[in-house]
């Protein structure tokens, strides 16, 4: 049980607006705004401020500081500065007293708990903003400064586990990029054949497809088992994952059966975040795709999946036609039509075989590093919950 005090976090901490104005920034001064700041609190850059390029008043921080984003606060963009300098005013610079660790409070802010608090008590429909005074109200457990360090201390080891691992995951991705445009850009490309999307996928109508539009698929016809709908939430960060479970009865299915996605096809998301690709596993099963995505099934003695997807994230001419295609939309966006137009080298088989088994490597390596991952969010989660409980 806990028996440490419950302080209100303004009674420890001094929510410090120090504003200084644009005139008298210095140039050369580090700055940072909600976009230098990931979600989570790990800050991504800084920018140095040149002369007259800041119109609006900044709020002045230090090395001892924390940021606390009070602008949509469940993104939790809660950071820990190392350098002076100054931020935006939807950032809020914190001071902990002597009696508050600054690495033990970012921890107690950023617990999911925490964050969902701060988010209900945010005010602004479309920019909810936390107020100064709300989040000098929050109730924090004060230990001794001492065991305070030790928690963070325990936190922070296991936090930079996790960070390390995604670091890894990063760069096995960086690779794979890498490697692709080492195997398939000049010179070499200059020899080989150029096709468009259209040109490498199965013969017949609907190799290329969007899912039904309006009355052909309602929400009310989603059941509880059945024949799995597959929609912009299977497409994430270009891999393809479970998402939100949707089905629809075998009966409905007969008359959605030009819609039906096979392991190997490619989907690409064009609404919502689009031009995001990913590969349908083997082992799916039955399913079709929602109007949210557009499916590919690839002729593969022309194409293989995995170099289709490669292409369509990395390849310099696949790349500049999405592009120019994007500009000359009516429409932010990607369809139909844009995407049956998209250019491809069509180097040898062999070569596109063997760079599916290097991205089949990497891919056992990635599932390992994301296992492992898992298992260190748990450890976390289960330590940061027991750390302000008094039970670590």
């Amino acid at each position: 049980m806990m028996l440490w005090e419950m302080v209100a976090l303004e009674k420890i901490a001094s929510i410090e607006r120090s504003v200084v104005q644009p005139e008298v920034i210095e140039h050369g001064t580090a700055y940072l705004g909600l976009e230098h700041i990931e979600a989570g609190g790990r800050i991504l850059g800084k920018q140095y401020v040149e002369e007259g390029e800041l119109s609006s008043a900044k709020f002045l921080f230090t090395a001892r500081h924390l940021l606390f984003g009070k602008l949509r606060p469940y993104l939790a963009k809660i950071a820990l500065p190392d350098f002076d300098g100054i931020c935006s005013t939807d950032i809020l610079p914190v001071l902990p007293s002597d009696s508050l660790d600054r690495r033990y409070l970012a921890f107690f802010l950023r617990q999911p708990s925490l964050v969902d608090y701060t988010n209900s008590r945010a005010i602004g429909a479309n920019l909810p903003r936390l107020s100064p005074s709300e989040l000098g109200r929050i109730t924090i457990p004060l230990p001794p400064i001492e065991e305070q360090k030790r928690i963070a201390a325990i936190l922070d080891a296991v936090d930079a586990l996790r960070v390390k691992r995604r670091e890894s995951i990063a760069q096995l991705d960086a690779l794979l990029q890498s490697t692709f445009l080492d195997m398939f850009s000049e010179p070499d490309a200059m020899e080989w054949p150029k096709a468009l999307i259209e040109n490498v996928v199965l013969e017949g109508k609907g190799a290329i497809r969007t899912g039904p539009f309006g009355s052909q698929l309602l929400h009310s016809e989603f059941v509880e088992e059945g024949i799995r709908v597959l929609g912009i939430d299977n497409v994430v960060n270009n891999t393809f994952l479970e998402g939100e479970p949707r089905f629809i009865t075998s009966e409905k299915y007969k008359s959605l059966r030009r819609y039906t996605v096979r392991p190997g096809d490619v989907l690409i998301t064009i609404m919502g975040t689009c031009g995001r690709c990913a590969i349908v596993p083997e082992a799916l099963g039955i399913a079709i795709n929602t109007k949210h995505l557009c499916c590919i099934s690839l002729n593969q003695e022309k194409v293989l999946p995995l170099f289709l997807h490669a292409c369509f994230l990395w390849h310099p001419l696949a790349r500049r036609y999405l592009e120019r295609s994007a500009k000359g939309a009516i429409m932010s966006g990607l369809n139909m039509e844009i995407i049956k137009k998209v250019p491809i080298p069509l180097p040898p088989l062999s070569l596109q075989r063997r760079f599916a088994s290097i991205v089949e490597a990497a891919e056992r390596q990635k599932a390992r590093l994301r296992a492992h991952l898992d298992e260190l969010d748990a450890l976390f989660s289960s330590l940061q919950s027991r750390a302000f409980n008094g039970e670590l």
